[in-house]
């Protein structure tokens, strides 16, 4: 069996997608096919002695769709390839606003004398004095938006002509109809002026026009996603420095083989994965694990592509080049699971591939029952009865069920703080049964800082004052947490007249005459410090996940100020309310067991994974949604990125890496856990909104599709006519606006009853 990825083209909604699957999937030797509608990606398992790719292309291409063999593209191609997808969502952008600067004045034509306070028409414009021209300037306001919309009906009808009616297909027929009904009767004007009063020119221009805004959004949150893809592989240099027959060689990473020796300078991002074979340092490998605080490399440690060198030139020989590495292994897996299928609802889609057929067969049958029956009747009343099928079930409020409900729920979410990127991101959230939660800069602040002063023998600011003025020269993280902790305690730092850096220990610093060292337990032990008196505090100190930084002189240690990642404040009372919705909350950190089952314990969630690197951050997630869990990822770092994608539902903290943002499909810009509560009960009352939204739009459909295909004629001469279809049309949409217009009241904050 064989695995291959096409790219499809021409494909609009999930109809379509599925359109891809159905016909595929019936190719004898085919096992599996799937079709991702954001990567426009269709992965398919097949029998290469029954199938061939050329096959697979065609029979795609016979459903309307076009197919080709996807090929990886090298860095340039992808950027390239952005660059075209910005263009596409730019002119769409323009597009879009045309249509809204022309539907707006052609609302006001239609509707403005009912509104309380209203601004006269020209007098050639009248509706009553002149007619015709009253209907041509809609007629022409809106053959315009139409052109813009072009796209619809080209999809649309030839997606329906296929066989495989999709929202595009829906959209083209019923604005199609409204617009040629009342095309034909501004024709009729000159002779029959009450024609006037039939004319739908503007729901057909403010229906393309809003389907075109959502589209415009989609293809906003497309480019997103590929954004976040080429950061991540811009995070590794382009080029290395190789030592080659005792010289310094910069060359192109592409051009560095395995076994090969690179230097790596202070302060510059290590290009490739190798082993450190001469020198010592401390890397900040937060992109890696997400921890903050930077990890000691000495001889024979391992070092990763893309990691930060702190201190100290070291030279490091290769061992993973080109896809080998693990930031590019990063990157594969982001795309994988941005290939695999999501779990978005497909009810408007399918509904739409019934919905469009049906109505059709509804409308020809009417008209043709009473041709039959009524042999004697008119023309006009056929055409009244076929027309006002099809203008009764123009999809206003199908289209604007979800939409609608979609954007008040988004806007309440920004209100609270909550970035939404997509619609499928708010109804997925009200699925969520399992919430994972990454520890640094999620649960946690993110940034180390001074917890707690341990001295026998002098006062705790005095040695925090000794630790400060000590530090105060030195770049290491933890020593910038204890300078900043003196600083907002008011103390003065003292003068420093000597300082040494010792990699992998901690530093020596002379003040006023004496000389004191802060540092680690291999510190005390290299320098003949004498540290027994402490020993068990430091070991408390351990268990419970902080840093124990000795302070010695004299020869012995005279206290310890402790260093940690603190927690949140707001972190335990958000997961209290996460686990009230009967939701299982799960802690992912690279940290080790020790640290991480405290942090665990104190905020009080259900599971706690531990010691896991990216590659195995996503299967962690990937094996929960295997046990049919609907997953949230929480996450801020870059190392999150890919179980951000592979999560049913990416959540992004706001303080977090660029990258980690734009692999979210939400964004919590107050990086606070008690807006992921506030985003799943949102989900869940938008949800809500939107099932209530589609009944209103099918009940409308349903009472009027009979009474417009004359069901009442023959009882009391009842005939609906294209204006009644036309306001029990504009009467469900604005049910369904006001009703979506309620999600507005709906209070996130308030907490749940613990179950």
């Amino acid at each position: 069996m064989t695995t291959q990825k096409f790219k499809i083209t021409g494909m609009t909604c999930a109809a379509c997608s599925s359109a891809v699957e159905r016909v595929t999937r019936k190719m004898e030797g085919v096992s599996e096919s799937n079709v991702n509608l954001t990567t426009a990606l269709l992965t398919i398992t097949y029998d290469e002695d029954k199938v061939t790719p050329e096959a697979i292309i065609k029979k795609v291409d016979r459903a309307g769709f076009g197919a080709e063999l996807f090929v990886e593209k090298t860095k340039k191609e992808k950027k390239e390839e952005d660059g075209t997808s910005e263009e596409a969502v730019k002119k769409t952008k323009r597009r879009l606003i045309t249509n809204i600067i022309l539907s707006v004045p052609l609302l006001y034509i239609c509707f403005g004398h009912m509104l309380p306070i209203t601004l006269p028409l020209p007098a050639f414009m009248d509706m009553h004095k002149a007619p015709l021209t009253f209907a041509l300037v809609q007629m022409v306001l809106t053959v315009v938006v139409l052109i813009n919309g072009r796209q619809f009906y080209v999809v649309g009808f030839k997606s329906l002509f296929k066989g495989h009616p999709n929202m595009d297909s829906l959209v083209a027929l019923g604005t199609g109809s409204a617009f040629l009904y009342s095309f034909v009767m501004t024709l009729s004007i000159p002779n029959n002026p009450t024609s006037v009063h039939n004319l739908y020119y503007e729901s057909a221009a403010v229906v393309v026009t809003l389907v075109m805004l959502g589209k415009y959004m989609e293809g906003r949150s497309k480019n997103k996603t590929s954004e976040a893809i080429r950061k991540l592989m811009e995070l590794a240099p382009d080029t290395a420095i190789v030592l080659r027959d005792g010289e310094q060689i910069e060359v192109p990473v592409e051009q560095v083989a395995i076994n090969e020796r690179i230097l790596i300078k202070p302060g510059s991002r290590i290009p490739l994965d190798g082993v450190v074979v001469e020198g010592a340092t401390s890397v900040d490998e937060s992109m890696l694990t997400g921890e903050s605080i930077p990890v000691e490399k000495v001889t024979n440690d391992e070092v990763f592509g893309g990691s930060v060198n702190y201190q100290g030139a070291v030279t490091v020989r290769v061992t993973h080049v080109g896809s080998d590495t693990t930031l590019s292994k990063i990157v594969k897996m982001m795309e994988d699971a941005q290939g695999k299928k999501a779990p978005i609802s497909k009810l408007a889609d399918t509904v739409a591939g019934y919905f469009v057929p049906v109505v059709m067969v509804i409308a020809l049958l009417a008209a043709m029952i009473w041709a039959i029956v009524l042999p004697e009747v008119q023309i006009a009343f056929i055409l009244t009865i076929f027309v006002s099928v099809l203008v009764i079930a123009c999809p206003c409020a199908l289209g604007l069920a979800t939409p609608t409900a979609i954007m008040v729920g988004t806007g309440l979410g920004a209100n609270h703080g909550i970035l939404i990127k997509s619609g499928e991101a708010l109804e997925i959230s009200h699925k969520v049964n399992a919430v994972v939660l990454d520890k640094t800069g999620t649960i946690t602040e993110g940034k180390p800082a001074v917890t707690r002063i341990v001295s026998h023998e002098i006062f705790e600011n005095e040695l925090l004052q000794i630790a400060a003025s000590c530090e105060q020269v030195s770049e290491h993280p933890l020593g910038q947490a204890i300078v900043n902790d003196a600083k907002e305690k008011g103390l003065e730092l003292l003068k420093v007249s000597k300082f040494q850096s010792i990699t992998g220990q901690g530093i020596e610093a002379t003040i006023e005459g004496k000389t004191y060292y802060i540092g680690n337990k291999k510190l005390c032990v290299e320098q003949g410090i004498n540290f027994e008196e402490y020993e068990q505090e430091a070991m408390e100190i351990a268990n419970q996940g902080q840093t124990p930084m000795f302070v010695g002189c004299d020869g012995k240690v005279i206290g310890i100020v402790c260093v940690a990642d603190t927690l949140k404040e707001t972190s335990a009372a958000a997961i209290r309310k996460i686990k009230g919705l009967g939701i299982e909350v799960y802690m992912l950190t690279g940290d080790n067991k020790l640290t991480a089952n405290y942090i665990g314990e104190k905020v009080g969630v259900d599971h706690v994974i531990a010691e896991v690197l990216p590659n195995e951050k996503a299967s962690v997630v990937e094996e929960l949604q295997k046990e049919g869990k609907c997953v949230m990822m929480v996450g801020d770092g870059i190392n999150d990125a890919p179980a951000l994608v592979q999560a049913n539902v990416g959540v992004a903290i706001g303080s977090g890496s660029d990258i980690a943002l734009d692999s979210g499909d939400v964004v919590l810009m107050k990086s606070d856990l008690n807006d992921v509560y506030k985003a799943i009960k949102l989900s869940k009352a938008t949800i809500r909104n939107i099932k209530q939204n589609l009944f209103w739009a099918f009940f409308y459909n349903a009472c009027g599709i009979p009474l417009a295909a004359g069901v009442l004629y023959p009882i009391n001469g009842m005939l609906l006519s294209p204006i009644i279809g036309g306001f029990a049309m504009s009467l469900s949409s604005v049910c369904v606006v006001s009703n979506a217009l309620r999600l507005r009241r709906c209070k996130l904050n308030s907490e749940p009853i613990s179950k």
